[in-house]
């Protein structure tokens, strides 16, 4: 059972997952920095939403955290660097709120148009304006998105549907890819130049901070309305006041900050300024959304398994055919960890046949994972594998081939370093994991967490007087196989005892006659 620390609102019905499978579920909302220092120890996982600061010190006081979960997209409030360094997987809900999101870009969109706002607040204090509150229709508008990812997209389709044309800028995005949707690419400036409209959906970044400032809206068309649901800073706030107040563009709507909360800014000031809380995310649907695929993403980590939006892990998605051999790539690093003895100055790692033909970097990150958490005490995870091997000094080599290397298997994931190899492959319709080459000898059992890899010469005898040696000693062999040898002149026995081999066992069998050399290997 982990213990799961949950410091801003989530939805109940995520909790309950968490609850379900196991864990404990310890809400304390309102915790300010100093608070939360002392309570994050011990926690083993921590959800949040932008409000609580995950710094580089909350980090280092939670030294049994595996994860922390951001139930929301922007990732602005915790520190992935310092977390990636200590081998915490951060992950977030990328995908919860797009919807609310786009759908808030139109509602701005629609107000600053419309000045529904402004008219709505007259109308209540009991001024019926009219003429005042004027508007124009976004029918032939050009409506410029910076930025076309997952909420952008959104964006633009909802309106092609309102007859504006779309530009954008992304420079990530084909211009085929955005001919699809509708949209015609040009560079930033010029979107700026050509837009009534223009909407941003960028994350925050030492980039993009300012991004939109005095410079861009001196290109500006005077009737160009801006709309920011993003992120605070992205838009210079100032020079936007500077640019309204002149008359330079002709309005605003703004749902985020610079700081947040804030409920003071020359802006609010401004009639042509159509200002709300954050409220990007703030619908039920999106909310439930974000609870539900943060805690999936969290009892994924606990469990030690791939973390589909993990944002400090270097791998692509593990699809349905590289799944299964995750866990056997861990469990092999194990067992090659103790056969090799030490920290190479490099290691191999082959995945051929069918799982060699997709991005294998999960698979990687899986021997990693097993491999060095055997031979460090450090918490090695997928997040720090590479680090832990790099600081090592040891050079992690990918050797990738959709060509198997042996005829008898349609996958191998094969680990080589110091002259010792060591490969397996799942079988059958149950998918059971095989040892099928220890050392450059073929072989065929299931790999364990104890057995012994034991090298003689090829002679007749031998094989007995190991099993006689094990069965003297009330060595119970669950698993045994004779290896053969690529290159003829030795064998290789390879055996999984029901139970851990005595020490003195072991010594006594190196010198057995006929015995070249006993690994023992744990996974």
């Amino acid at each position: 059972m982990a213990r799961i620390l949950v410091t801003e609102e989530i939805a109940d019905g995520g909790l309950d997952r968490l609850r379900q499978a196991g864990h404990e579920v310890d809400i304390r909302l309102g915790l300010d920095h100093a608070e939360l220092l002392p309570v994050i120890k011990g926690a083993h996982a921590l959800i949040v939403r932008s409000a609580t600061d995950v710094n580089a010190e909350v980090l280092a006081a939670g030294t049994e955290l595996v994860v922390v979960g951001r139930a929301g997209v922007g990732l602005d409030n915790v520190d992935v660097d310092t977390a990636t360094k200590l081998g915490v997987m951060v992950c977030n809900a990328p995908e919860s709120n797009i919807a609310s999101a786009a759908e808030q870009t139109m509602a701005l969109l629609l107000a600053i148009a419309r000045n529904v706002p402004q008219a709505h607040a007259a109308l209540v204090q009991g001024r019926w304006e009219r003429s005042k509150w004027e508007g124009v229709e976004l029918l032939d508008k050009t409506l410029g998105i910076v930025g076309l990812g997952r909420i952008g997209k959104l964006v633009a389709q909802r309106a092609v549907a309102f007859g504006m044309r779309i530009v954008a800028f992304d420079p990530y995005i084909s211009a085929d890819r955005a001919r699809q949707m509708n949209v015609e690419l040009l560079q930033l400036d010029q979107v700026v130049a050509e837009s009534d409209f223009l909407t941003v959906h960028l994350p925050k970044t030492k980039e993009t901070v300012g991004l939109i400032g005095r410079e861009m809206f001196l290109k500006a068309k005077r009737e160009l309305r801006v709309i920011n649901v993003a992120r605070g800073g992205i838009i210079d706030e100032a020079a936007l006041y500077d640019a309204l107040k002149e008359g330079t563009i002709a309005g605003a709507a703004l749902d985020v900050f610079a700081k947040e909360p804030t409920t003071d800014s020359p802006l609010f000031a401004l009639p042509n300024v159509v200002v709300t809380p954050h409220l990007g995310a703030s619908t039920r649907e999106a909310q439930d959304k974000a609870g539900d695929v943060i805690a999936d993403m969290v009892q994924l980590a606990l469990a030690g398994d791939f973390v589909p939006f993990a944002v400090n892990v270097d791998a692509a998605d593990a699809n349905e055919t590289l799944k299964p051999f995750l866990p056997l790539a861990e469990r092999l690093g194990r067992l090659f960890a103790t056969l090799v003895g030490s920290v190479p100055k490099s290691l191999e790692i082959s995945a051929t046949g069918e799982i060699g033909g997709y991005d294998t970097r999960i698979l990687t990150l899986s021997a990693l994972k097993g491999f060095f958490g055997s031979l460090t005490k450090e918490q090695v995870t997928y997040v720090n594998g590479p680090q832990i091997a790099a600081g090592a000094g040891c050079e992690v080599r990918e050797n990738n081939s959709s060509t198997s290397t042996n005829a008898d298997y349609v996958n191998l994931v094969t680990l080589r370093a110091e002259g010792h190899s060591l490969a397996a492959t799942l079988v059958g319709p149950r998918r059971e994991a095989r040892l099928v080459l220890v050392d450059d000898h073929i072989t065929d059992v299931p790999p364990a967490d104890n057995m012994l890899v034991v090298s003689n010469d090829d002679r007749p005898g031998v094989i007995g007087i190991v099993g006689t040696l094990l069965g003297n000693h009330n060595v119970n062999i669950a698993d045994m196989d004779v290896g053969k040898a690529l290159k003829p002149g030795t064998a290789l026995m390879v055996i999984a005892p029901t139970t851990e081999v005595p020490t003195e066992v072991v010594e006594q069998l190196r010198v057995a006659p006929g015995i070249l050399n006993v690994a023992v290997l744990h996974a």
